[in-house]
């Protein structure tokens, strides 16, 4: 049968290009070798926070006395969280291959191998069976990229190193955790651990938790972990890990540290391997597939979205990439704007980002001004966060007076940023946000109190 679109991988940006496009009224294949809803829905994003509600719960209980709530004897039980994990995953899986099925795209289990182009368009082999697409969308993904540090293999096949996989299903609290590897996930990771009784220590390359998340932020982010007993190596580097040791240089020492589990979390790398790519000359950059702003590929009716082609790696631009690409496949022209992305990190306290830091404004050059201030001029956040420390700043250009950046610490940042983001996507200057009204008394209410103090 010959498809107007075959979609290969079945994670967000592939699942929802799909439903796009078969809503448009292409026909519509989508093969996935693994499970629908990728790693995000089943590895990544929804069992983590379901895991971090969980113990989210669990901090607001122990600490109830603050708010008049007194309470004894509060046990988490770490196999149960796990099976409402799971729970709500199958859950949300079943939505989206519900939602597939009402949208008639035909879903295919199995690995899908690119063999080659026809006149009739790309042969696709699915489970020994050939297949043909006018179109492709490559949604292929990451996969948690293992460094080669010795020891590290062993370690993984002995089940004392774990990925972002296996933590995930382990039905046992760790007394100790090291995470290798200061990012979103190791820090999301991090808190869920210590918060329900491991001993965690963060062992991080870099000076700097959070990667590119404004270094102000990570700072306060940092001394809010260390207040509740988290351990940081900073400008470390993992030279090797033996049994339940891991062993990291740092200014010229070698120290070590040890541990009942370990866990590596120092990123991940696009998928473009094994499913034919060179059969039609896809061009490969440092790893990722090269795409243009609107997702097109070096070959024709060819394109790629989501964590494939390395620009984000974030569940929400792959909906947004791979929606780009449907349209301009309709001949809708379209184009993703990456700076009004935000970014969130689900500690407790939560981080939002959007647009650009401090850092980054400097080094494009930027003449910004920015406005810094506490998060407790918030009558809301407040009133729900007793001893919270957050901060919200805001950057403005200079020359234009328009938002450029929005970065927060403090919870409820997770459910507000997006207002954040729709600023800058729509290019608001001061004096038009200083127009909008904000519900009150509502956490959001920071981002105008913090454009009143330009």
């Amino acid at each position: 049968m010959i498809y107007d679109l075959i979609v290969i991988g079945g994670g967000p940006a592939g699942y929802l290009g799909a439903e796009r496009a078969a809503q448009a009224g292409l026909n519509t294949l989508l093969v996935e070798k693994r499970f629908i809803g990728g790693v995000c829905l089943n590895e990544g994003c929804i069992p983590t926070k379901t895991l971090l509600y969980s113990a989210k719960i669990y901090d607001n209980a122990k600490h109830g006395e603050r708010y008049g709530v007194i309470t004894k004897d509060i046990v988490l039980n770490h196999e149960t969280v796990i099976e409402r994990k799971n729970h709500v995953v199958e859950f949300l899986v079943s939505g989206v291959k519900a939602q597939l099925k009402s949208r008639n795209v035909t879903v295919i289990e199995g690995k899908g191998r690119i063999k080659g182009k026809t006149a009739e368009g790309y042969k696709i082999e699915i489970n020994g069976e050939t297949h043909v697409g006018k179109r492709l969308l490559i949604a292929t993904g990451s996969e948690p990229i293992i460094p080669p540090i010795p020891g590290i293999k062993e370690g993984l096949e002995k089940g004392t190193v774990l990925t972002n996989r296996e933590i995930l299903e382990m039905r046992s609290v760790p007394q100790s955790l090291v995470i290798i590897g200061g990012g979103i996930i190791g820090l999301e990771m991090a808190s869920y651990f210590n918060s329900i009784g491991s001993k965690v220590t963060i062992i991080e390359m870099l000076d700097h938790i959070a990667g590119d998340t404004d270094r102000e932020i990570s700072r306060i982010l940092m001394k809010n972990y260390e207040r509740k007993g988290i351990n940081f190596k900073l400008n470390s580097k993992v030279i090797e890990i033996k049994g339940n040791t891991v062993f990291y240089e740092s200014n010229g020492q070698v120290n070590s540290t040890e541990a009942e589990k370990i866990l590596v979390s120092v990123g991940r790398s696009p998928v473009v391997d094994g499913f034919g790519l060179e059969n039609i000359g896809i061009e490969i950059e440092e790893g990722r597939i090269k795409t243009d702003e609107r997702g097109k590929t070096n070959v024709p009716d060819v394109y790629a979205a989501g964590d494939v082609n390395g620009i984000s790696m974030l569940a929400h631009t792959a909906y947004r990439e791979a929606e780009v690409c449907v349209n301009n496949m309709l001949g809708r022209k379209d184009v993703v704007r990456y700076n009004s992305i935000p970014s969130v990190i689900y500690t407790n306290p939560e981080v939002a980002s959007v647009g650009e830091t401090e850092e980054s404004a400097k080094l494009k050059g930027i003449d910004f001004q920015k406005s810094t201030i506490s998060m407790r001029y918030s009558g809301r956040y407040v009133a729900e966060n007793e001893q919270g420390d957050g901060i919200c700043k805001i950057l403005i250009d200079k020359k234009y007076g328009k938002l450029i950046g929005v970065h927060m610490i403090g919870n409820y940042s997770s459910e507000i940023i997006y207002g954040a983001a729709l600023m800058i996507e729509m290019e608001m200057r001061v004096k038009d946000i200083k127009e909008l009204v904000f519900p009150h008394p509502t956490v959001s209410e920071i981002i105008r109190e913090a454009i009143f103090r330009l």
